[in-house]
């Protein structure tokens, strides 16, 4: 049985200016998959940077309000919300609340730096 506790995960920035933990990742975990899983913050009144994967991405909103921009288009996010990413679009969220915009990232085949691209 593999458990892992998000606190036990070290926190850092990433290059998309997300404060990220890495809690599932197959280059890191003896574990067999294809995905990789994350937990990410952007703090009140900040937004990641518009960036884009090569892989499939999914964001699942925990807490928190905010705007996501996928390609040309925007909607209000919160609470429950999933949102796909497709490959290669370029993509940013904005926090527009006041608490903490916490979210989970799914990406698909498994993030690497290579793949990613900051704009």
């Amino acid at each position: 049985m593999f458990i892992k506790t998000l606190q036990d995960c070290p926190e850092f920035t990433a290059g998309d200016n997300t404060i990220l933990r890495e809690l599932l990742h197959p280059d890191k975990d003896d574990l067999k998959l294809r995905y990789s899983l994350a937990h990410a913050v952007v703090k009140p009144g900040k937004t990641s940077y518009a960036h884009k994967l090569k892989s499939s991405e999914v964001y699942y909103i925990l807490e928190g309000e905010g705007m996501m921009h996928i390609g040309d288009e925007f909607a209000a996010v919160g609470s429950g919300q999933a949102i796909y990413i497709p490959p290669d679009t370029k993509q940013y969220i904005q926090n527009t609340g006041a608490k903490d915009l916490v979210f989970l990232c799914i990406v698909d085949p498994a993030w690497r730096k290579e793949d990613e691209e900051v704009l």
